[in-house]
């Protein structure tokens, strides 16, 4: 249903841009993505496109001015008062004060919003330096000092297209995505993620307008549940609501080796989604997201614009990838005595399947039922 047209979008801003040492994000991600796919020779010249940062305007049309010109004034001073603490959320542990805290987000959204103009005519557009989807109008949330999911929605719209699916299978609910959406009808939002997890949003009952749909899923949440989601609830979801465009946001924290959640998700099952979702829409939006170990994010997402490109992904990767992986580090990890061969040998995992819970079962069908 898509024109051949793939493009990655990426920035050099992420190469070395850290929220600091202590911070689950000092980890190298989108940067390790774009070594990975070049030593590879996956990423061309003609495929890459550098993001640029989004203007004031452009944020504004989900940001407040005045939360953004606090963001833009804590980079320029370095510091933040007690006052534009409280009020925008800025400056505190999750959301701290770094160099690039403005440039680097809005790098972010620049990217997203220019696919959404690249995607106008159709195609298929990899901005793994999106996804930031707890961002709210007024402050920062959950390390997400923009929402760079909503700017691609609205941006998506501004060129004319009015149905949009939004699928997310970060470990995290994406609160600000539904706050933004929960009440449109013309935009479908689905989510499978951890529950009793952070921000412990997204119950299995919140349906705003009748277009949300939240899976909540318990942990150790493995392959062939992720196989289940997709196609009982995801595909059908979409087939049923036939948009014009997809969002997908691929957070890596549901990977089993990621600190950040208790879920068990090879990376296949990932790419089982993102190649399952490519034939449902004329335009297709994969973003990042979540992801702190920086081998297991690097290798998903590389792994993601394979799909995407049509690149096959090699059993063992050449010396010029493996360099790539044995050069990362991840520093102030406790009790951690390096990478497993795996990581640094290969991109795709080794599956990680098993029963299907009948919890899991029952939470699907409600959805689906509910679909019906």
């Amino acid at each position: 249903m898509r024109n051949g047209r793939v493009h990655f979008m990426g920035s050099e801003i992420y190469r070395g841009s850290s929220y600091g040492l202590w911070h689950p994000l000092h980890v190298p991600r989108v940067s390790t993505v774009m070594d990975l796919t070049r030593a590879l020779g996956w990423l061309p010249p003609d495929r890459y496109i550098t993001a640029p940062r989004a203007r004031m305007a452009a944020l504004t049309a989900f940001h407040t001015p005045a939360y953004i010109a606090a963001l833009m004034q804590a980079e320029a001073e370095q510091t933040v008062d007690a006052a534009t603490r409280a009020r925008h959320h800025i400056g505190t542990a999750a959301n701290p004060v770094f160099a690039q805290m403005f440039r680097r987000p809005a790098t972010g959204a620049g990217g997203v919003i220019l696919a959404a103009g690249l995607l106008a005519q159709g195609g298929t557009v990899h901005v793994p330096g999106g996804g930031t989807h707890h961002g709210l109008p007024d402050r920062a949330n959950g390390f997400c000092y923009l929402n760079d999911p909503v700017l691609a929605i609205m941006a998506l719209r501004h060129h004319g297209v009015t149905r949009v699916a939004y699928v997310d299978i970060d470990a995290h609910h994406p609160d600000g995505v539904e706050a933004a959406f929960a009440r449109d009808p013309d935009v479908l939002m689905i989510s499978v993620h951890e529950e009793n997890r952070w921000p412990r949003t997204g119950r299995i009952g919140d349906i705003g307008l009748g277009q949300v749909y939240n899976l909540p899923v318990p942990a150790g949440f493995h392959d062939d549940e992720m196989a289940l989601a997709r196609d009982v609830l995801i595909l059908p979801l979409l087939a049923a609501f036939r948009p014009q465009a997809i969002v997908l946001q691929c957070g890596a924290d549901a990977l089993l080796e990621d600190p950040q959640s208790r879920l068990a998700l090879s990376n296949n099952a990932y790419l089982a989604v993102v190649a399952a979702l490519q034939a449902v829409a004329p335009r297709y939006l994969v973003l990042g997201g979540g992801g702190y170990n920086p081998w297991s994010v690097g290798r998903l997402w590389a792994a993601v614009w394979a799909v995407l490109a049509g690149q096959e992904v090699p059993d063992h990767l050449p010396d010029p990838a493996q360099d790539v992986l044995r050069a990362l580090q991840w520093p102030g990890r406790k009790h951690f005595s390096g990478p497993p061969t795996h990581w640094l040998d290969t991109l795709r995992d080794l599956p990680r399947g098993g029963a299907i819970r009948d919890e899991v079962r029952a939470r699907i069908a409600i959805l689906a039922f509910r679909r019906i």
